[in-house]
């Protein structure tokens, strides 16, 4: 199969121009006067290129820092949906591609190539720099223009790339710059060895920035130090490489350039292969972060363990890559064999994920400490996902030896392959986030991503039909060629056929599904029967019934039920503020859930419009199909009306107003979700609010520690200092809490008119919604009132608020999961509580009975 002429073990074997034989003495006295031009005899020239494992390193953390810092600036401004998310990641690394891709033909290889990359990397942190204080001044531009419909999908594709493409196409020309400084400084290890080197150093950096930024620099201090920090990384690196380029030279000696740039035979079918590689990369980590997420729980720090092992693997892959096009004589049928074992690979995550990792028996809540769980996330990422990225690292250096072709610029190479590789990627980014998953699901999904591996493996193996070796014979024969495609297409259809649907139980119950599959079986209870099973552009949803009780989960997390005590809460969230603002007409709801809280609004006469604000296109029909008794059948109400867009950018581009505002969203410690909590937020909240307008905010206790429930009452009360909290309980102790704010001064509530309201015949409804939820009259709503924002003042000294800047919500919340301290947090905040003279009002009889039932032992559900 491998021909006997076949290259030698350097992938890259000559300079991409041929030093010409004889100078002229013109030419001779021009470089005498020019130092740059003489050969470097210094003996450190043949020890630089370990430092320059240093430089990409230092590139790829600052890189990966400015990554995760930029993504939550611009989510802020065009949303976190599906498809804003898609945008910036199409933006980020399209910069990334087109970088890489210009960077030979727009840099001279005259320039001395640690120069050029010494002034990439300060503009890089003058880009950085720049976004911290220019992306607020973007929101202003990007409100006052279209932000809904095609017109508004261009407008946030345009403020992305605009945000985006400086910066990542500086970075996307600092590895074919020090590509070039490679080619200047041949040494006994080969080319493409070293190539591969420095892959995997900007690799492990930004396994290094992950990290920092991830675990250290965003929770204890803000996006602004870990701007700084990249900045400074970048400028570190840039004066090292100022001062490597000081003390060597760059060798120019006069070349003769070639007529046409030569590329090896084959070389295009080697780029579709390393681009097939990228998108089943993406594609995968796409697929696979969503799987790991609801067993993981879907925390900051999920997400960037997630992200560090598949990293960890990409670059202990490229380094075993590196070695490997040393040893072996024909690297384009490494890469082959290396696509072939990547679908072998992808079954067995896909394995892994159905079979295995569901039913590991791992409960989150036997340690408070976090520390010992993330210790069990990785294991568990490492044992599904790390033999998959050991070979899409591989495949980088060998895809770089597979398509070199003598006398070559290794920057053109190094750019083309990087740039053919992140198209790649960017088309398996959203295609499978955007499309695939959506239509068909995460099963037929890996399924596709087994193929496309096939498919990479018939691309290097096609390759090596053209890669004459200076005789008529051919690397590999047609005959061998169609058999060993006809092999890799059987083994791929029997593997695809062993991929299956993660369980149900894992999108129900997520990070809690071994201990709760315990307990039903030593319990000997009923399992939930799955009534509706679906996944979506932006989340899984699992609705389950058991018996008459109805539950409804979204990506591994309970968020309704039919059971009283949620009903309770759903119905608070609507009728607290409806009543508390007399004779709502516009109603704002953000989140659909069940529907319930949507539907307590409905039996209101003077409401004249719904309008409800969901993130997952796929819930509300679901949540209608089998909530329509409790939701009132809400979604086909005339007067509601349906945006399918992140609540927060919602807020923030529409010009509408609302008398009440009720803020359902999932639960704090949710990646991205503290965007829904933060003081800026609020304030757009507020600004939204018609005069008396009212705001409710859905606050959990349980699965919350101490420092996130004061964090989240501080930073409520900051936008709305004369605010009310109202509980729900459950046995005593506090399970949610309903925080309300208004527009303007609270205003006294009379009890006694609330009850007289609910005995007028147009409120027979809402007094029936009521009974539903176990409130038999205004009397009993009312007093679930826990306190105010000046009671609770003492508790919330020196509180450090969630802030759009720090988002420090989502980091202490993820570190507090399994706190299980929300009983004495609930009874630290009830031991400030006082009975509202000034707030709560009516005759001696009505406020007697509900200074009673405020004392009264909470009920048992």
């Amino acid at each position: 199969m491998i021909d006997s002429v076949s290259r030698r073990p350097s992938a890259i074997r000559r300079k991409s121009v041929e030093v010409s034989a004889v100078r002229i003495e013109g030419e001779k006295a021009e470089k005498a006067d020019n130092p740059e031009s003489r050969p470097e005899t210094s003996p450190d020239s043949g020890n630089i290129l370990p430092l320059l494992l240093l430089l990409l390193a230092g590139s790829g953390c600052a890189a990966l820092i400015y990554e995760i810092v930029w993504f939550q600036l611009l989510q802020l401004v065009i949303g976190s949906s599906a498809v804003s998310l898609g945008l910036l990641l199409a933006a980020y690394m399209g910069g990334l591609c087109l970088g890489s891709a210009a960077f030979a033909r727009l840099v001279s290889a005259r320039q001395h190539p640690l120069r050029v990359y010494a002034w990439l990397e300060l503009g890089i942190a003058g880009f950085g720099v720049i976004a911290l204080f220019g992306v607020p001044l973007v929101a202003r531009l990007y409100v006052a223009g279209p932000t809904s419909g095609l017109a508004g999908m261009v407008l946030r594709g345009l403020v992305a790339a605009a945000c985006l493409l400086p910066p990542t196409l500086l970075m996307g020309g600092s590895y074919p710059a020090i590509a070039r400084w490679v080619e200047a400084k041949r040494t006994m290890h080969g080319q493409s060895h070293w190539l591969g080197l420095l892959y995997s150093a900007n690799i492990a950096g930004a396994v290094v920035g992950c990290g920092l930024a991830g675990f250290y620099l965003l929770r204890v201090f803000d996006m602004a130090v870990a701007t700084y920090v990249a900045a400074a990384i970048n400028c570190a690196v840039a004066l090292l490489g100022l001062a490597l380029a000081a003390r060597t030279k760059h060798i120019r000696a006069e070349i003769v350039e070639r007529p046409q740039a030569q590329r090896a035979p084959g070389a295009m079918l080697i780029y579709a292969a390393i681009a097939f590689s990228g998108l089943t990369a993406l594609g995968a980590e796409v697929v696979w972060t969503r799987l790991l997420s609801l067993l993981l729980g879907p925390t900051v720090y999920t997400f960037s363990i997630i992200l560090g092992v598949f990293l960890v693997g990409l670059c202990a892959g490229s380094s075993a890559g590196s070695f490997i096009v040393r040893r072996v004589r024909e690297p384009g049928l490494a890469l082959a064999v290396c696509q072939f074992l990547l679908a072998v690979a992808i079954a067995w995550t896909a394995w892994t994920m159905a079979y295995v990792l569901p039913y590991w028996p791992v409960d989150p809540q036997l340690s408070i400490s976090p520390w010992f769980n993330f210790d069990l996330d990785v294991a568990r990422c490492l044992r599904a996902i790390f033999p998959a990225t050991l070979l899409w690292g591989a495949s980088f250096p060998l895809a770089l030896a597979a398509a070199a072709a003598d006398g070559e610029d290794p920057a053109r190479l190094s750019g083309e392959v990087y740039a053919a590789n992140t198209a790649g990627s960017i088309i398996g980014a959203l295609a499978f986030s955007l499309f695939l998953i959506p239509a068909f699901g995460t099963q037929s999904s890996q399924r596709l991503l087994i193929w496309l591996a096939v498919a990479g493996t018939a691309a290097a193996l096609a390759s090596m039909l053209m890669a004459v070796r200076g005789t008529s014979r051919t690397a590999i024969t047609t005959p061998k060629f169609g058999i060993a495609l006809l092999g890799a297409v059987v083994v791929a259809g029997l593997l695809a056929v062993t991929v299956s649907s993660m369980p149900w139980q894992a999108i129900a119950y997520g990070r809690r599904i071994a201990p709760i599959l315990r307990n039903i079986e030593v319990s000997g209870g009923v399992q939930s029967t799955p009534v509706f099973v679906g996944e979506g552009i932006n989340s899984s949803v699992v609705i389950a019934q058991n018996g008459d009780q109805k539950f409804f989960y979204v990506s591994g997390k309970s968020e309704a039920s039919s059971v009283l005590i949620d009903m309770r809460l759903q119905r608070m969230m609507g009728h607290l503020p409806a009543l508390v603002r007399p004779a709502p007409r516009s109603v704002l709801v953000v989140g659909f859930g069940a529907g319930v809280t949507a539907g307590s609004f409905v039996p209101y006469p003077e409401v004249g419009s719904i309008a409800i604000c969901e993130l997952e296109p796929l819930i509300p029909p679901a949540s209608d199909e089998f909530f329509a008794k409790e939701n009132y059948h809400v979604l086909h109400d005339p007067r509601t009306h349906i945006v399918y867009d992140d609540a927060r950018h919602y807020i923030l581009t529409t010009p509408d107003r609302f008398d009440v505002i009720t803020t359902d969203p999932i639960h704090p410690w949710v990646k991205g979700t503290s965007t829904l909590y933060s003081k800026e937020y609020f304030e757009m909240v507020k600004s939204h609010l018609n005069p008396g307008g009212v705001a409710a905010q859905w606050l959990p206790i349980y699965e919350s520690d101490e420092k996130t429930v004061r964090t989240e009452l501080a930073t409520f009360f900051s936008v709305f200092p004369n605010a009310t909290v109202w509980s729900n309980y459950l046995n005593g102790d506090g399970y949610d809490l309903v925080l309300l704010g208004s527009a303007d001064n609270t205003s006294p509530i009379d009890v006694d008119d609330l009850q007289r309201r609910l005995s007028q015949p147009a409120y027979a409804g809402v007094a029936a919604s009521l009974v539903d939820a176990d409130f038999h009259s205004a009397y009993e709503l009312m007093a679930t009132y826990v306190g105010r924002a000046a009671d609770l003042a003492p508790m919330l000294t020196g509180v450090q608020i969630n802030d759009d800047m720090n988002m420090r919500l989502q980091y202490i919340a993820g570190l507090g999961l399994n706190s299980p301290g929300s009983p004495q947090v609930y009874k630290e905040i009830l031991s400030y509580r006082k009975f509202p003279e000034d707030l709560l009002t009516g005759s001696g009889e009505g406020i007697d009975a509900l200074r009673q039932l405020m004392g009264r032992p909470r009920r048992n559900f």
